[in-house]
């Protein structure tokens, strides 16, 4: 049974507070160009990229002008993480999250976690209802982090998005993406963000009779599997980086696997309606999405 939680901007104030300190950072929104130049270096150090930038001050300063999401999160005087996103159609009603890093010192700290909740916050307060952004579905702690962490809700498989991207975390693999959709005032959301989550759990998945769709090896190979059920368990590595750095024939093996597979179900009309960290993503099919049950449980 859900419990009744706020959803209302002040609930939403106050929890972001809440991560932030628990975190141990101030987050505030950045402007000046010192700051801007701050933030590329950062992204910089954690993407390692071949050539050029993820951003540039440039941009970032015109970001800040229009009135978008452009904070910095701060350890003292040191920025240990920083996010960015920009309104999308239709006008101001939904935040498009572009990229968000934390520096190697504040990992494990919950630094990302603080941001994605301060952002929460800061876009209901101008009255957007919706946040969207886009992560790798081959990386498990992502998919722990967007899926049950916050709640947000997959809605889209998207193959390569980027191109070609050849930076020190993707290498040379494609960019698939799922896109998530965050509805700031859903009761899952406002529970997620005070650390009430709710984890796959694929054992018991299994024994309600689901089927693998894609498995893993005792060697670490993705394994194609059968069967037709309401519910699909979908493996990924455990750590797809690390395969992409020593096994890179293996990491690409991987990423066609995942896209047959999960991007096949969603394509097909299935949902992902959670995921166990142990790597299993828990997909429906042939079953109704339960919109109302996802997105209520708050009074604002």
């Amino acid at each position: 049974m859900s419990v009744h939680v706020e959803v209302g901007l002040g609930a939403a104030t106050r929890a972001a507070d809440e991560a932030a300190r628990r975190a141990g950072v101030v987050i505030r929104e950045l402007s000046e160009v010192a700051d801007l130049q701050d933030i590329v270096a950062l992204y910089d150090s954690v993407w390692q990229r071949e050539s050029g930038p993820l951003l540039t001050a440039e941009l970032l300063r015109a970001f800040a002008k229009a009135g978008n999401y452009v904070v910095g999160a701060f350890d003292g005087r040191s920025l240990v993480g920083a996010c960015v996103g920009f309104f999308s159609a239709p006008a101001d009603s939904s935040l498009h999250s572009h990229i968000s890093g934390v520096s190697t010192a504040a990992r494990r700290r919950n630094v990302g976690f603080a941001m994605k909740v301060h952002q929460r916050a800061w876009a209901m307060r101008r009255g957007a209802s919706r946040i969207t952004w886009t992560f790798d579905p081959l990386v498990a702690r992502n998919a722990w982090f967007n899926v049950v962490k916050l709640a947000a809700d997959p809605s889209e498989y998207l193959t390569d998005f980027y191109g070609g991207m050849h930076d020190g975390i993707n290498g040379p693999d494609g960019s698939d993406r799922l896109l998530v959709s965050w509805e700031l005032g859903a009761g899952s959301v406002a529970r997620a963000c005070l650390g009430q989550i709710r984890p796959g759990d694929a054992v018991h998945e299994r024994a309600l009779g689901a089927c693998v769709a894609l498995g893993i090896s005792a060697s670490g190979a993705p394994v194609a599997g059968s069967g037709d059920a309401s519910t699909h368990l979908v493996a990924v590595p455990p750590d797809i980086e690390g395969l992409r750095a020593t096994r890179p024939r293996l990491a690409t093996d991987w990423r066609i696997a995942l896209r047959e597979s999960l991007g096949g179900l969603l394509t097909s009309g299935a949902w992902i309606d959670g995921f166990d960290r142990s790597g299993w993503y828990v997909v429906r099919r042939d079953t109704a999405r339960p919109i109302t049950a996802r997105h209520s449980g708050g009074a604002r």
